[in-house]
């Protein structure tokens, strides 16, 4: 969970840090998908470490993502609350205490900054769906609770979504 500074300087919470796993950018996929989700729901299998954009008919895009490390993953429902892009980051106070040598604020388009290139912030918690700095975390157990996205496969989920979006985290 990482403090986003969204651009009318509101304090929102988000994640992203550490990593491993490279896989190749914008691994998205078109697949079956037999789950009873309606169509424009974002599913994240949190095992699987894959986040499914549901299209209906029996398919979605699949995407590869990172997720909460041990203790830091969660499971349930929640909906998108904001799209950000270019955010600038704050760390929490959990971060922070982690890493007490980051920054109080790295700006928005940084290569430091975290958050990628865009954020997609939740309801629930203080997690949002996000790019990276750190492309070869996707596919582990990385975050800090948020949903950790490939820039490229961010931006595509971005244009596809809106505020009100439903997002459910499952194991």
């Amino acid at each position: 969970m990482h403090r986003l500074m969204g651009p009318l300087g509101a304090g929102v919470v988000a994640c992203a840090l550490l990593g491993a796993f490279a896989q190749p950018a914008s691994a998205r996929e078109m697949v079956t998908f037999r789950d009873s989700y309606s169509a424009g729901t974002i599913v994240v299998k949190t095992s699987e470490r894959r986040l499914y954009y549901v299209l209906g008919n029996g398919t979605a895009i699949r995407y590869p993502v990172g997720v909460g490390k041990a203790g830091k993953a969660w499971t349930g429902s929640a909906w998108i609350t904001g799209k950000h892009w270019q955010p600038a980051w704050s760390p929490p106070a959990e971060v922070k205490r982690d890493k007490p040598s980051l920054p109080n604020v790295i700006a928005g388009g940084s290569p430091r900054n975290p958050m990628g290139v865009a954020a997609l912030t939740l309801s629930a918690g203080e997690y949002a769906i996000h790019g990276t700095n750190a492309p070869g975390s996707i596919g582990g157990f990385v975050s800090y609770g948020c949903i950790r996205m490939f820039n490229q496969d961010v931006t595509d989920l971005y244009g596809r979504v809106g505020v009100g979006t439903s997002v459910v985290v499952t194991r």
